[in-house]
């Protein structure tokens, strides 16, 4: 039997436990400082408060000052921690990282380094180990239309693992996949990693559709299809401008998983809530509160920055509303429709 050890008790990294208990895998789950109470939960046989299911049987747990155990002979490390949180737990975990086979990525996000240049996460953890003369293992990152509830419960589940070492993917994908949970291979590490914050911020666009819809009573279906067909072309151009597979955007690192979080994540809710009229600095705060990270808000600013290094600004006017939405911009569906729709005849 080999060993994963998960860092991040969140939801998607508990719900990564369902399908490697059942794949044979022995696997450990590591909750960082803000997760003691999600633990607390699963210790007492609770469902787990973000998935509302239980934790798959058998699963080991650590709390955070437990680290150096939970990484102890880990064959592979899975970093699930908010994008936020990468760089310092990657600098926690890095001597046990570097002794595992693989490290997979869910986390989802971009990093910028000292001088501000915007990189993908799996470009910021190297840097992070070159800096300490640390050589890490093979990067996978993993990505898909995959809500944590729905792995967490055994539901049927397509997900895509993308590595720039194609043996490493595939390997992964024949000892990871089970009945429910089924992994696409590919050697388009950057192409999935990218989609992945990607969608995040295109789903707030989505939301604001639904929530015109709530705030009118009338369905505003024509919009939110000109948003989603304008995000895909625009996860592609960004993505194959730094060396993707155009393709990639249009399976399910990008067409599915836009299309899952379109429909009931919380970067969807929150552009709901600003196209049924809240400001959306208060439409933040609120679920902030409630501990609903809307991931899509930082990807947006950085996403942007992204954009005018790769020199494509000009070419990605949705990003562009969609971070102006964020900021607080009046008249914001407005601006999504003037990004999505076409320009006039004549």
């Amino acid at each position: 039997m080999s060993t994963i050890t998960i860092l991040g008790a969140g939801a998607m990294g508990s719900a990564l436990a369902t399908p490697l208990v059942a794949a044979g895998w022995d696997t450990r789950l590591w909750g960082t400082w803000l997760d003691d109470h999600l633990l607390d939960a699963c210790e007492r046989g609770k469902p787990h408060p973000r998935t509302n299911i239980p934790l798959a049987p058998g699963t080991r747990l650590f709390r955070s000052a437990d680290l150096d155990a939970a990484l102890d002979g880990a064959d592979v490390v899975v970093l699930s921690v908010a994008s936020v949180g990468v760089e310092k737990v990657t600098d926690l975990a890095l001597d046990g990282i570097a002794r595992a086979g693989v490290l997979m990525l869910t986390s989802k996000g971009f990093c910028p380094d000292e001088a501000g240049t915007i990189e993908l996460l799996p470009t910021a953890i190297r840097r992070i180990a070159d800096a300490r003369g640390v050589r890490i293992p093979p990067i996978c990152a993993v990505a898909g239309p995959c809500k944590a509830n729905e792995v967490a419960g055994s539901k049927p589940t397509a997900t895509i693992y993308g590595c720039s070492d194609a043996a490493v993917a595939h390997r992964l994908a024949r000892e990871i996949s089970t009945d429910a949970y089924r992994i696409e291979p590919t050697d388009d590490e950057v192409g999935v990693e990218l989609c992945a914050p990607m969608k995040n911020v295109y789903a707030i666009a989505l939301g604001l559709a639904d929530g015109l819809e709530a705030a009118t009573g009338f369905p505003h279906h024509n919009l939110k299809a000109a948003t989603f067909s304008q995000a895909v072309r625009e996860m592609s151009l960004l993505s194959t401008e730094l060396g993707a597979d155009p393709a990639t955007a249009y399976g399910l690192a990008g067409v599915g998983d836009l299309e899952v979080t379109g429909l009931s994540g919380r970067n969807k809710v929150y552009g709901l809530r600003i196209g049924r009229g809240e400001p959306a600095r208060d439409a933040l705060d609120a679920m902030v509160a409630a501990e609903q990270t809307v991931e899509g808000v930082p990807a947006a600013g950085l996403a942007v920055r992204l954009a005018e290094q790769a020199g494509l600004t000009d070419r990605l006017p949705l990003l562009a509303a969609v971070d102006a939405v964020i900021a607080g911009a009046d008249d914001p569906a407005g601006l999504v429709t003037e990004a999505v729709l076409p320009g006039r005849a004549g």
